[in-house]
């Protein structure tokens, strides 16, 4: 006689799931369209590096936590049921050695400003923090994530300004580096992405979205994406570079590239030596103008020599003087 089964346990999730993946491409294709904006920005293509802009450092750190949760979502599917250890350790151990390559590589490009710990830095740390929090009940990884995401507004102390623990992200200072993402607040958003996977992926797996698959060139190319998305984001920003790069030596740079930046500086200097303040907006318009208009603008992307500097600085001194004269005038 057959012995009767046990009351069935819930669904497993499947080790992989197509939607995860499509999600994991859109969240990729988002972050190369930010990094194709920065590269535009940087080599002067546009008038301003909109990446840099407040909407653009929103964009960032949304594009950001995306992936976070993912990687949250990405561990309960391939250890909710318990540690794997090898392909765990494996994984870590490639996102590690890809971050370490980051480093050396804009250690080269960008020594002023390379990536120490960056989102694959943040990736490699997490993925490992996070292992215990996978079998923990799930209030205290939410009560977890909660604390970690708050504790740069909670935690200060000079100590944590040291270069050495910038990693934390709890000190003051804020490093110069073009990725920073700290343990603190973003591990917080890995906790939330393992909240999240052990609550939803169950029933997505039941699902008729869990059990879909993509269609179309364009989900198919997303899922493709998704499923190889260190190899792509190891790659995608050095092609971007070399393509856009190539577009500056034949265009030259923008006209106008530089012109905001300029003006702020302007006027943060003119009225830190004393110039009021509406003169010194007006004088940062004209002299802009009368750069352009007398070649000297694009002399900017390299220093003066002594002719142009002085030249200039007599154009900045008629504008100002025109500036103060009309804001006097009756």
């Amino acid at each position: 006689m057959q012995t009767p089964s046990p009351t069935p346990s819930p669904a497993r999730p499947r080790d992989r799931l197509a939607v995860i993946d499509l999600a994991r491409g859109a969240a990729l294709a988002a972050m190369v369209a930010y990094h194709a904006t920065w590269d535009l920005g940087y080599l002067r293509l546009t008038p301003e590096n909109a990446a840099l802009s407040p909407g653009g450092r929103v964009a960032a750190h949304l594009i950001a936590g995306s992936f976070l949760l993912l990687v949250g979502v990405g561990m309960v599917l391939m250890n909710g049921s318990g540690i794997r250890p090898r392909p765990t350790l494996l994984r870590a151990a490639r996102i590690a050695l890809a971050a370490l390559a980051i480093t050396a590589a804009t250690w080269i490009a960008f020594p002023d400003s390379f990536i120490f710990f960056g989102i694959l830095h943040c990736i490699a740390v997490s993925s490992l923090l996070g292992l215990p929090f996978l079998f923990a009940p799930v209030p205290v990884t939410a009560l977890a994530a909660a604390l970690v995401v708050a504790a740069p507004h909670l935690v200060r102390a000079e100590i944590l300004d040291a270069p050495a623990l910038f990693f934390l992200g709890l000190g003051h200072a804020s490093p110069r580096t073009n990725d920073y993402v700290p343990l603190f607040p973003w591990f917080g958003i890995v906790l939330a992405g393992i909240v999240l996977g052990r609550l939803g992926l169950p029933r997505l797996a039941r699902s008729g979205l869990g059990a879909g698959q993509p269609v179309g060139r364009i989900g198919r190319a997303a899922a493709f994406a998704g499923r190889h998305s260190l190899a792509i984001y190891l790659v995608h920003q050095p092609l971007l570079l070399g393509i856009l790069t190539g577009v500056a030596a034949l265009t030259g740079p923008h006209p106008r590239a530089g012109e905001r930046t300029f003006r702020a500086e302007y006027v943060t200097t003119c009225t830190r030596t004393g110039g009021e303040a509406q003169a010194c907006r007006v004088a940062a318009r004209c002299t802009g103008s009368v750069l352009r208009r007398d070649g000297l603008w694009q002399a900017q992307e390299r220093p003066f020599t002594g002719t142009e500097r002085l030249r200039a600085q007599a154009l900045s001194q008629a504008c100002y003087e025109a500036a103060e004269g009309t804001r006097g005038a009756p």
